[in-house]
C-alpha cells in the first residue's frame, strides 16, 4: 500500500451532499442543540443516506465529546478484501476536509492483533465508515482515525479482536483520547411493526452490553442487522475498558421519512459509557 494513501469519497452526492455548504446545512438541521456533551467509550451509529439516518446519527453525536482519536469499526458490504481490514497510513477525504489516519495507533493495533490485515480493497467502495465522517467533522475537525472494516461474523474472532484493541488502549494509557464508533443499520426491508419488534430485541441486547445475546437474537429472530460484527467488537472492547452501561439516544425507521411502512430499515444511535 502506498505510504500516503488517499481515500476519496465514493458516496458523496448520493448518501449526502457533495457541496460543503449544503452538507453543513443538512447536518446543522439535524443537530440537537440542547444535548449535553458527555464522555463515552463508544457509539453505534447508522450509515444510510442522510435523508433517512442522518438525524439519528447527528442527534447521537450531538451529545458526545469527540476525542482526539476515533477507532472506526465498519461492516463490509462489498465482500472484498480481508476479514479484518485496516488502513494503517494515509488520509480520508470528505467534502468537509481531510482526516488523517493515526499511523502510530494503527501500527500498535496491527502489532497486537494477528487478525488485522493491511488492506485497501475492503475500504475503497465501502460506505459504512465514510458516511460517519462528515457528521463527526461538523462537530470537530482535528481528530485522527483508525479505519477497520470487518467481514467476519465469527463471534470468537470478534472477541479476539476486541481483546487486542482494548489491550493496546490500556497498555498505552489511551482511554481518555480514544472514541470507538461502530457503524450499523438494523433490520432491513420488512413492514414497520415487524422491524420495530426485531429491532427492539437487538437494541435490548446492545444496551445490556451482551454481544452473546445479540448474536442469539439476530439468529433466532432472523434480524438482518448488517453491522453485527462491528457492534459486537465495540461491546466487548468497551466492557474490557470498564463500560458501565449503554443508552439508546434515538431510534427511527426509513418509513417515518418516506411513509413507506411496508418495507423499512431501522436506525439506532446508542452510546456506551
Amino acid at each position: 500500500m502506498a505510504q500516503n494513501y488517499l481515500r476519496n469519497p465514493v458516496v458523496a452526492g448520493q448518501f449526502y451532499p457533495s457541496n460543503k455548504r449544503d452538507l453543513n446545512a443538512m447536518i446543522s438541521s439535524f443537530e440537537d442543540r440542547r444535548a449535553v456533551k458527555k464522555d463515552v467509550i463508544g457509539a453505534i451509529l447508522p450509515h444510510a443516506g442522510y435523508l433517512y439516518s442522518g438525524k439519528v446519527a447527528t442527534e447521537t453525536i450531538s451529545g458526545i465529546n469527540i476525542k482526539d482519536n476515533l477507532i472506526l469499526l465498519g461492516t463490509n458490504h462489498t465482500g472484498l478484501g480481508a476479514d479484518f481490514s485496516i488502513i494503517p497510513k494515509g488520509t480520508w477525504k470528505t467534502p468537509l476536509g481531510n482526516v488523517d489516519i493515526n499511523d502510530k495507533l494503527a501500527g500498535l493495533f496491527l502489532n497486537r492483533s494477528e487478525l488485522l490485515e493491511v488492506d485497501i480493497t475492503a475500504h475503497q467502495d465501502e460506505h459504512s465508515l465514510e458516511v460517519e465522517l462528515p457528521i463527526l467533522q461538523y462537530f470537530r475537525n482535528d481528530f485522527r482515525i483508525v479505519p477497520i472494516a470487518i467481514k467476519s461474523f465469527n463471534l470468537l474472532s470478534l472477541k479476539e479482536l476486541a481483546e487486542g484493541l482494548a489491550d493496546v488502549i490500556k497498555k498505552n494509557s489511551l482511554r481518555e483520547s480514544v472514541l470507538f464508533i461502530a457503524s450499523s443499520d438494523l433490520n432491513h426491508y420488512e413492514p414497520q411493526e415487524i422491524s420495530k419488534k426485531k429491532d427492539s430485541l437487538a437494541i435490548e441486547a446492545i444496551v445490556a452490553l451482551d454481544e452473546d445475546r445479540l448474536e442469539i437474537v439476530i439468529r433466532d429472530s432472523d434480524i438482518s442487522m448488517c453491522g453485527f460484527a462491528p457492534v459486537a467488537v465495540l461491546i466487548k472492547t468497551a466492557k474490557l475498558l470498564g463500560a458501565k452501561g449503554a443508552q439508546l439516544i434515538k431510534y427511527q425507521t426509513s418509513g417515518q421519512v418516506n411513509n413507506d411502512m411496508n418495507s423499512v430499515v431501522g436506525y439506532a444511535g446508542i452510546t456506551i459509557y
